[in-house]
């Protein structure tokens, strides 16, 4: 079964039998005959295609070098979760206790994370130079 996603770009590339698309001054989409019959009274401009540009990877997104700034951000938003789940898993631990297990799941965390965003990183690195390296061929 097709996700919503690819139903709605079915559903686009089938909402048209032509080719162009013309829209008159109220901004409405006019059939090819409708427009060909308004040329003579108020003529319809085709709609501005604008080329699209290719996104840098596959969900659209660009991929930055790995930094200690952005690991450290990412830490103040998961210590507090990660601090909840420390709560509500052992409620007979002391508090001092929880915050210690918390800040030793965080010492794991935060090279983790940083270990990650330099895989994708390199990862992202090798694709962009096998793409430019398909161009120049």
């Amino acid at each position: 079964m097709a996700t919503k996603k690819q139903q709605r770009r079915r559903q686009k590339l089938k909402r048209h039998e032509y080719e162009e698309v013309y829209v008159d001054e109220e901004g409405n989409e006019l059939a090819p005959e409708e427009a060909e019959e308004l040329v003579g009274a108020a003529s319809p401009r085709r709609a501005e295609r604008t080329p699209k540009e290719r996104p840098t990877s596959r969900s659209g997104r660009t991929i930055d070098p790995p930094s200690w700034r952005r690991t450290g951000r990412r830490t103040l938003i998961f210590f507090p979760l990660m601090l909840a789940v420390v709560f509500l898993l052992s409620p007979e631990l002391p508090v001092a206790t929880k915050i210690i297990n918390t800040l030793v799941l965080m010492g794991f965390f935060v090279p983790f994370s940083y270990f990650m965003d330099s895989m994708m990183w390199r990862s992202y690195q090798r694709r962009v130079g096998r793409a430019a390296d398909s161009k120049k061929s």
